[in-house]
């Protein structure tokens, strides 16, 4: 029995402001329209998230329109990059992601490594496939942490991989019982 799980990466938000609370632009509230329309056609059956307002918002609509409200779990939140619920620059997160990439147990005083966050998120994913064995299932999430939960199913998705994505994306990846057997980008771009 197939389980199907789309990551959905959030949509364009405000560079400044808090990790947790930070909305979308007007083009991330276009681009979740968007996301609701093609994704409705898929039969969704589910839809949970990250506690951050940015990928709550990027898959709130589409959870109305199949009549349930968006299941939060908390784990799914992006890898804390430093302490406190202020954004890490990109100016500091690039050669942080390329450290870390190389070395899994790193990370900054008080935040986490990829390898605290992978197993923490592989944690609720995998809660996730058994709960909704043979569902269609949409996670709202964010670059880094999702490209964790892939790696830990299959090692070609990496630093490279996350530079390739974009704000929003969407990955379909097709689980046979805990068992990665397909992943296909349904996101066509902006």
């Amino acid at each position: 029995m197939s389980t199907v799980v789309y990551m959905v990466r959030h949509g364009d938000s405000p560079k400044d402001g808090n990790e947790r609370s930070r909305g979308l632009t007007q083009r991330g509230y276009l681009d979740a329209e968007r996301i609701s329309g093609l994704l409705i056609e898929e039969k969704i059956d589910v839809v949970v998230s990250s506690p951050y307002l940015r990928s709550v918002l990027t898959v709130q609509q589409l959870a109305g329109q199949i009549g349930q409200e968006v299941r939060v779990f908390e784990d799914l939140k992006e890898r804390v990059f430093s302490f406190g619920e202020s954004r890490v620059s990109d100016e500091e997160l690039l050669p942080l992601l390329e450290k870390s990439f190389s070395d899994p147990d790193l990370s900054l005083d008080g935040a986490e490594s990829n390898a605290e966050c992978q197993r923490r998120a592989v944690r609720v994913l995998n809660e996730i496939l058994d709960t909704y064995r043979g569902r269609k299932v949409v996670i709202g999430t964010h670059g880094a942490v999702m490209t964790l939960m892939m790696s830990y199913f299959d090692s070609r998705f990496d630093l490279d991989f996350l530079h390739s994505t974009s704000k929003p994306d969407i990955y379909k990846m097709e689980f046979d019982e805990k068992k990665l057997v397909n992943v296909r980008r349904l996101w066509g771009g902006n």
